[in-house]
């Protein structure tokens, strides 16, 4: 696929479009349009007053330089950990504090109320703890039994 810009890093560390007649916008930032449901799908490249230069349909289509580029300056960008495994909670009342396993490590986090559990579809739930983090639980159906029954408490 052939795209209609060119994307570089400047010394700076800063993204830095060019488009085929030559405008140059530096400092994008790239935004995913859905995050949980196609995060590699639906890419949007905005410029620092928030306007979109560019527009990136799936990263996969991308030449691999640019598609790591863009892979790159989301995960920088972006800090939703999955979690894998819901080891323990101190409580099924709120709040309560859940020590998980995630992608990004372990951790524990505070969760203020049911409330703060949202079902996106039916397999996939997003947990925000006490502090606005956001936690990812892709597929209800891959947790190990112990995870699905602390979860089930709560659903």
């Amino acid at each position: 696929m052939s795209i209609n810009f060119e994307l570089t890093r400047n010394p700076f560390g800063k993204l830095v479009l060019t488009t085929l007649d030559g405008v140059v916008h530096e400092g994008v930032a790239a935004v995913r349009a859905f995050p949980v449901q196609a995060p590699e799908d639906g890419i949007a490249l905005v410029n620092h007053d928030g306007k979109e230069v560019a527009w990136i349909d799936r990263i996969e289509d991308l030449p691999a330089a640019v598609g790591a580029l863009v892979r790159e300056e989301l995960s920088g960008r972006e800090f939703m950990p999955e979690i894998s495994r819901i080891v323990a909670v101190t409580s099924f009342a709120t709040p309560c504090t859940w020590t998980v396993n995630t992608d990004r490590g372990d951790t524990e986090f505070v969760l203020r109320g049911e409330e703060d559990i949202r079902r996106l579809t039916a397999d996939t739930l997003l947990i925000s703890d006490i502090h606005g983090i956001h936690f990812l639980v892709r597929d209800v159906r891959e947790l190990d039994k112990h995870s699905k029954k602390i979860l089930d408490r709560f659903l």
